[in-house]
């Protein structure tokens, strides 16, 4: 009786589930007209950020340089640095970065289908052409990298001269490089190695956060490691620094006290000098041809070892890496391919087309393998005139291309306080 009830019971499930599931998932109708609605998700305004962002880059490097040229303050720029350091670092996670512009510019131009966002062209721009109106304002505190080591700072033990002008070469070699990569549209390696992102994220490779870390330390007892020595883009305001419109000054007049001397960070003030090796005036004008004679030889020499590495920098190009797999796997069969050559052949790639492409970047890379060694040459040629070449101060004198107009020497100056209480 009870095995009767529950034969029943379950035929009635049986019977039921059919039309529950059809009740509950039907079937699609492609004929009632219903059309479903645009989903609208709400995202950051991005282009609102963009134009804060400009916003504050030209008017924190105005009142570096109203601070500079005007008051000759130093507390605006120590405000500017911890206002770049949360905003341009933290908040907007060191990104854009006019360091980083550079790759996108150089791209852009060897690229016509690159479009070059016009955030990161204005980030470049910018600061070049405050450096050649009024110095390098922008090194000043309004670059967050800089910044960061500005505020760090404490003591600053003093490196040799030529110690400091081999280091010098360092950001034009890393420059040189960066061009290259981002021609060849092989790698941007600025952004890849930026020192301080990681810190700015709180988070990323831990390799190179403990590298930045380390800057940091070094930044603590020398001024600003990773401006002077490693930047590439500072290596480039220094050119527009050499010939700006005005640029910064110790002091109306200066009683050669060397005060200025000890307190600036990076080395950007040359004390009196006197030449006391005279020598005619022919013999200095032979000693300068030399040195330009050996330029050229300097610039040669730097080419010619660059192109002869380019197949070895080729390598870090991800046409040519995935080339040479797939050679590798023509020439010695896999049961299991490389995930990258087995995605190449899934996507209809033929040998034939990747041979070609691979052929052109080598090309590619042997032309400007060879202009970036010549520059770097280049730059090792005039560092080492600049080295040998001794001209008469007779009071101290900036460097222009070494200041990073951070104001430190103002309040050592006794003149500027003199004018002060006057």
């Amino acid at each position: 009786m009870r095995r009767g009830k529950l034969a029943a019971l379950l035929g009635v499930i049986s019977a039921a589930m059919p039309i529950a599931s059809q009740n509950r998932f039907p079937k699609p109708d492609f004929e009632s007209g219903y059309q479903y609605p645009d989903l609208q998700y709400s995202a950051p305004n991005e282009a609102l950020w963009s134009a804060v962002d400009i916003f504050l880059l030209v008017a924190m490097m105005g009142v570096v340089a109203w601070a500079t040229l005007k008051r000759r303050k130093r507390a605006p720029m120590l405000i500017i640095s911890v206002v770049s350091v949360l905003y341009f670092g933290f908040f907007r996670s060191g990104c854009v970065c006019s360091i980083g512009s550079v790759q996108n510019v150089t791209l852009a131009f060897v690229d016509a289908s690159y479009t070059l966002p016009i955030v990161v062209f204005l980030f470049f721009i910018l600061p070049v052409v405050f450096t050649f109106l009024f110095g390098r304002v922008f090194c000043s505190g309004v670059c967050p990298l800089g910044a960061l080591q500005e505020i760090v700072n404490i003591r600053n033990y003093r490196l040799s001269r030529s110690i400091s002008a081999v280091l010098g070469v360092i950001p034009w070699a890393y420059l040189s490089f960066a061009l290259l990569y981002a021609a060849t549209r092989s790698s941007f390696i600025v952004c890849r190695f930026d020192p301080f992102v990681g810190i700015f994220r709180m988070g990323g490779d831990m390799g190179m956060i403990a590298f930045g870390g380390l800057l940091l330390l070094a930044a603590v007892f020398t001024g600003r490691p990773f401006c002077r020595f490693l930047c590439p883009y500072g290596a480039l305001l220094s050119l527009f620094s050499r010939v700006s419109v005005r640029n910064m000054s110790i002091t109306k007049e200066c009683i050669n006290c060397d005060l200025c001397l000890n307190a600036c960070p990076v080395d950007a003030i040359r004390p009196p000098f006197e030449n006391k090796v005279k020598e005619s005036r022919m013999d200095g004008v032979r000693r300068l041809l030399a040195y330009f004679v050996l330029l050229p030889v300097a610039a040669a020499a730097g080419a010619f070892g660059m192109n002869a590495i380019s197949p070895l920098l080729a390598g870090a190009n991800k046409d040519v890496r995935l080339y040479e797999q797939v050679m590798r796997n023509e020439v010695n069969p896999q049961n299991i391919q490389p995930v990258d050559v087995e995605v190449f052949f899934a996507q209809g790639g033929t040998i034939e087309e990747l041979s070609a492409r691979t052929a052109e970047i080598r090309r590619q890379f042997r032309t400007y393998s060879g202009i970036a060694g010549g520059a770097i040459g280049l730059v090792v040629g005039l560092t080492l005139i600049g080295l040998s070449v001794k001209r008469t101060r007779k009071t101290y004198e900036i460097d222009r291309a070494a200041c990073i107009n951070c104001g430190r020497c103002f309040a050592y100056c006794p003149q500027n306080k003199l004018s002060i209480i006057q």
